[in-house]
Formats: C-alpha cells, structure tokens, sequence
C-alpha cells in the first residue's frame, strides 16, 4: 500500500480552532432558523407536519450528509491510507455509485410519499386534526424529496475537503441551508404579515419552509462541490473505476458504517413513531432537540473532525499505546464540555427555551411544555457525543460491524423503553428512553474495545470521570441557586431579564467549573488551555 496522505500542515488545535469558529458560525444560524420557525409556527399543525415530513430526508441528510457520518468517516480513513493520485478517480467512482442509488431512492420517496408518511406517523390518521397535519406532511415530503440524493454527494464532499486538509468550509456550509430557510420565511412573513398565523396563511408558510429546507441543501452542495474542484479531488464527471483499491477501502468502512448509522436514525422513527399519539409531541421534541444538538455539534466537530484521521493513522498494533492516549484524551475532552453544559441545560431548561423561543407564535404554555423535553436531552449529552466518540474508533480499525450489531440491539432496546416510558412520562419519556439506550451502547462498545486494543487503562480513566461528574453537579447547583436569586429580586417576566438571569447563573455555574477543574490538575484541560492561549497571542 501507498504511503498515507501527508500529516495535516496544521495542529490538532489549529484544526479544532477552525472547526469550532465555522461550526458556531454554523449553528448561531441553525439556532436562528428555529427561532424563525417557532415565531411563525409555535407549536402548531404546521411544524407538527414538517417534523414528520423531514424524518425520511433528515435521515438520509444526517445519515449520509453530516460530518462525522459514514460516508464523511469512510472517505477521511480511505484517503488518509492511499497516495493522494488515486484520490480524484477515487471521489468520483464513489460519487457516481452513491449518486446512481440515491437518484433511484428520490423517485421513490416522490411516490410513495402517502405510505410513507403513515409509516412515519400512523397516529395522525386518527383525528380531524392529525388527518391536517397528515396532508400538510405529504406535501412537505414530496418537496424535500431530492435531499436523499443531495445528502449522499454532501457527505463525500465532506470527506473529500477534511482529506485535503479543508475544514473551513466543510464545517460551515450547513450555514446556508440555515440563510434559505430564513430567507424564505423572512419574504413569506414580509408579504403576508400578521396573517401568518392564520391557519390559510400557515399552510402555505409550511411549503415555504419544505422549499427553502430543499434550496438550503442544494446550495451547500453547489458550494462544497466548486471547492473540490479546486483542490483536485473529483468533479461531477462520471466514472466507474471499481478495480482501485481504495473502493474496497471505502465499501469496508462506508457499508456498515452507514447501516450502523441508520440503525441509531431509526431509533428517531421509533420516537417520532410513538410521539404522533401525542399532540405537540413532536414539535417540543424538535424545538428542544435543537436547543441540544447546537451545542453538542459544536463540540462534536471540534473533537470528532481532528481525532479522526489521527485514529486512522494509528489503526496498526505498534501504534496501539499512542492511539490509547489519544483515545483517554478524546473521551476526556467530551467529558470536559458536555457534562457541564448538560447539567446548565438540565437546570436552566425553563429560562433557555423563554429566551431563545418565546415570540409571536410561541407562547408561555409552549414553553411550559418544551422545558422538560430539554431537561430529558440534557441528562444524555455526554453519552450521546461519548458513544460517537467511541464508534468513530471502530471505523478508524476499520471495523464497522461491530456498532452495526450494537445498533441493531439498541432497536429493540430503544422500542422497548419507548413502549415503557411513554405512558407515565410522554414525550419525556421517549427522550429518556433514547438516553437510556445511548449509555448502554457506550458501555458495550467501550468493553468491546477494551478487548481489542487487548486492554484500555481503565484505573487511569476513571477518576477523572468522577470529577469531572462532581464538578459539573456543583455548577447545576450554583447555576440553579443564582437563577433563584436573580428571579427573587427581578422578577420573571421580559425577554432582557431573562437573558439577564440566564446568562448570569451561567456565568456563576461555569466559573465553579474552571475552578474546581483547574484543582484537578487535568493534562487535557492545560493543553487545551494553553493552545488557546497561544493562538490568540499569536
């Protein structure tokens, strides 16, 4: 085999800084698209409709679109193994096989748009008002359609720009599918005005919003297919290449990486599934997925994005004590953001999701009903980036069955808890449910890897986990008893004390963080310190 791509010209923090700043960028705007959304909608028949309508696509443009999914991860770790010649043949092959079966997989989903939204959500057909939602939901399908295509060529566009050591804009052009929607809605709410939320108007507002979701993708990929043009890996010329070996490099990883993936989206049908008997449902579990997901794939790009090809690189057995390392310092970093950013939005929950979302269409009873769905995400962000973490280790080992046959156990799991959880505790408890499948998969993929790298220095790891878990319990409670505080002598109402409130218990619970973590002496948090340090000087 051909040595490796080159070393990226910058640092694991230099790579992180650049995923960080695009990604915030990113999601500042996704973040802004949903406020749009929620002031013209709330959580009425419309969005209802659109989080069913996007299931499918959503899937397929998380699946096989997002960064850190299969086709992003298989085309890193096969091009990080092959000269970078091979590279363009590469892409191309692989864009005109995955571009041939998507395009068959849109003209279906065209077509089969009514069963395919009953399987989604059966308990619509069951009310006056589900029937609606279900109409609205079929059209919003149909639009949305030809993201499967558009989300498979994303995905290798993805890999191919990270390989070529571009991280820039790969990690913010979802931007512009945030700027389409927003767009689109800014005319829609321009021409009609306060009529928007009159149910006539509101329709025909949910077809705006399938339009520009639709508009939104085609443009990040228009802009990420130009830029693979520039770096020399591939353009949209058609080829078939299949004797290369770096198709079989990709197949082994991508195959089972995307049936693995798919197995964990199908957990969010089964949600979706059980959630279309329960008014508003899906709408809260959409606002306040959101409210996680911002932050979480942030940290997500920061961490997955440079530890990737780091992991491909050290796949070989005498490589096995640095990948260890790097491993402790992946999964301790996950830990570092997400457990006290879990336990701000556990505690918070009601004051977030006023500040972000309450306007217009969006009322307090909203609100009230959205708060404890963010409270149930909340208690899961660390297992949920952990066990990504953990997979991408496996792909990296070139090993894609085993969280394929993880996923397929958490299926039933995930059923199983749903089925359980959704009658004492609603929409909670679907999220709950989701939590609780997460922690296990972490924990058997952990143990399975600990048995394939012969052994993972588990007494070393653990006491650092405990910290960092107590440090972040005391910054809920600090957080919490300063909202308290605040609310006693400000009251509760207007959008400026809120935001006031909010951001000073924030403020009081991460400063007790970074004082108690700097007291554990943690070599993760001083090289993370002092390479921000240093870019900034510099």
């Amino acid at each position: 085999m051909s040595e490796s791509l080159p070393k990226p010209k910058r640092s694991l923090a230099g790579i992180a800084g650049i995923v960080a700043v695009a990604t915030l960028i990113s999601k500042v705007f996704g973040l802004v698209r949903q406020q749009a959304i929620a002031a013209a909608f709330g959580v009425g028949a419309v969005i209802d409709a659109y989080n069913y309508a996007y299931v499918i696509p959503g899937f397929l443009f998380i699946l096989l679109g997002g960064i850190n999914g299969p086709f992003h991860s298989a085309i890193v770790s096969a091009l990080a193994k092959h000269d970078k010649s091979q590279g363009a043949s590469l892409v191309e092959t692989i864009t005109t096989l995955v571009g041939i079966i998507l395009l068959f997989v849109t003209c279906a989903l065209i077509i089969f748009a009514d069963p395919m939204i009953d399987l989604v959500a059966p308990g619509l057909t069951r009310t006056s008002e589900g029937l609606e939602i279900r109409s609205i939901a079929i059209q919003q399908f149909r639009i949305m359609a030809p993201m499967a295509l558009l989300s498979g060529l994303i995905g290798i566009g993805f890999g191919t720009l990270n390989a070529a050591d571009m991280y820039w804009l790969p990690s913010i052009s979802p931007l512009f599918s945030s700027v389409a929607v927003i767009g689109g809605l800014a005319i829609f709410a321009l021409q009609f005005g306060d009529k928007i939320t009159q149910p006539k108007y509101a329709l025909l507002g949910g077809l705006v919003l399938a339009w520009g979701t639709l508009a939104g993708a085609a443009m990040q990929w228009f802009i990420q297919v130009v830029a693979q043009w520039r770096s020399g890996l591939g353009s949209l010329r058609w080829r078939f290449d299949l004797k290369q070996p770096g198709i079989r490099d990709v197949m082994k990883v991508m195959l089972p990486a995307t049936l693995s993936s798919g197995m964990l989206q199908i957990n969010v049908y089964t949600d979706l599934f059980f959630a279309s008997y329960i008014p508003q449902a899906a709408a809260a579990m959409g606002y306040a997925g959101l409210l996680v997901m911002t932050p979480l794939g942030i940290i997500s790009n920061v961490i997955l994005v440079p530890f990737l090809p780091i992991f491909s690189r050290l796949a070989q057995p005498n490589n096995w004590p640095e990948l260890k390392q790097r491993i402790r310092q992946s999964l301790i970093l996950t830990a570092l953001t997400m457990l006290p950013l879990s336990a701000l939005m556990v505690t918070l929950a009601l004051p977030i999701v006023r500040v972000v979302y309450e306007r217009v269409a969006f009322k307090a009873s909203a609100s009230e009903f959205v708060a404890p769905v963010l409270m149930a995400y909340g208690i899961g962000m660390f297992v949920y980036l952990g066990r990504d973490v953990v997979v991408r280790i496996f792909y990296a080992l070139g090993d894609g069955e085993t969280p394929f046959r993880i996923s397929i156990i958490n299926i039933f799991l995930n059923g199983l808890l749903d089925f359980l959880l959704v009658k004492p505790f609603g929409a909670v408890g679907l999220v709950l449910a989701t939590v609780g499948v997460n922690l296990i998969s972490m924990v058997m993929l952990l143990w399975l890897l600990d048995r394939k790298l012969n052994g993972l220095p588990w007494r070393n790891w653990t006491l650092p986990f405990f910290g960092l878990t107590a440090g972040s319990s005391l910054t809920g409670f600090v957080a919490l008893a300063t909202l308290k505080g605040c609310q006693i002598v400000l009251g509760t109402e207007g959008l400026l004390i809120q935001l006031v409130q909010l951001t000073v218990a924030s403020l009081a619970g991460l400063v007790v963080f970074v004082v108690f973590i700097i007291h554990m002496n943690l070599p993760e948090f001083d090289l993370f310190v002092g390479r921000l340090r240093s870019r900034f000087k510099g």
